[in-house]
């Protein structure tokens, strides 16, 4: 089956800041989409390994990351590795991709090795996660370069819209350069308080400025999400019940309403 002919979604999930949530976005989106049948893949592309513990991928049983992929050309497939998830997959990643950025560096079209190394089998999978590193270097472009759209995680604080509109930037800069089809799926409010009047005003700001782009489902900080990653599970299967693994079954529910929307108005 061609990437045609399945038409595959890649997202890459986004933020320069850390701490804003990437991760168990990335971790919980991938979840829930796994869990109404989609066939997902998430790679995870952050030194720091966070998503691969989030799936209690021990370190020891990462012997084909992310890093191979694109320095080694090893194939796709030789990384995948099956999670507890029914359908959802991961490539994992060690703390080897941090130099990843500086040996990539003399590499001819160094901004295009995920993209080379996903490609030829994206068509296996519905949906491809890509995890970013908190930062705008090498490995974030390259995820931009290989993905359909970008997925934005915004933590609700004081700094948040002047970060974005940088990372926004940086978007503009690939589309522009590198991959023409670079959309943006949505941005999504995490670490939502409803009890810190702040946090509203941002939330207003926010989708005052960027409008529909901005889901509706707000993730809020929760205990249950904080606990899972250490007991290796997404936190849809840590505590299903809890307040923000509702929040991201409700995320996942207007991303796939906006990729059916999307086909539609391709169709028409």
């Amino acid at each position: 089956m061609t990437r045609s002919e399945r038409n595959p979604r890649i997202l890459a999930i986004v933020n320069q800041k850390g701490g804003v949530g990437k991760t168990t976005t990335a971790v919980n989106l991938a979840t829930a989409l796994a869990a109404v049948n989609k066939k997902v893949l998430l790679i995870d592309f952050d030194p720091q390994g966070n998503a691969s513990t989030g799936f209690g991928i021990d370190p020891s049983r990462r012997e084909v990351t992310s890093y191979d992929l694109i320095l080694n050309d090893v194939p796709l497939t030789e990384g995948v590795q099956a999670t507890a998830v029914p359908g959802l997959f991961i490539i994992p990643s060690t703390i080897d991709l941090s130099g990843a950025e500086i040996e990539m560096v003399s590499l001819m079209r160094r901004e295009f090795r995920l993209k080379n190394a996903i490609d030829p089998h994206a068509a296996d999978y519905d949906y491809l996660l890509i995890d970013c590193p908190p930062s705008l270097g090498l490995l974030t472009i390259n995820a931009l370069v290989a993905a359909d759209a970008v997925l934005i995680p915004l933590q609700c604080e004081f700094y948040a819209l002047e970060g974005l509109s940088h990372l926004m930037r940086t978007v503009e800069l690939v589309r522009a350069n590198l991959n023409a089809q670079l959309t943006i799926q949505g941005i999504v409010l995490t670490m939502y308080d409803r009890r810190n009047k702040f946090t509203e005003q941002i939330e207003r700001d926010v989708r005052s400025y960027f409008g529909e782009q901005v889901y509706s489902a707000v993730i809020p900080r929760n205990v249950r999400m904080s606990e899972a990653p250490s007991h290796g599970k997404p936190a849809l299967i840590y505590d299903m019940h809890c307040a923000g693994s509702k929040a991201y079954i409700q995320l996942a529910s207007e991303l796939l309403k906006r990729e059916r929307r999307r086909k539609e108005e391709l169709a028409a």
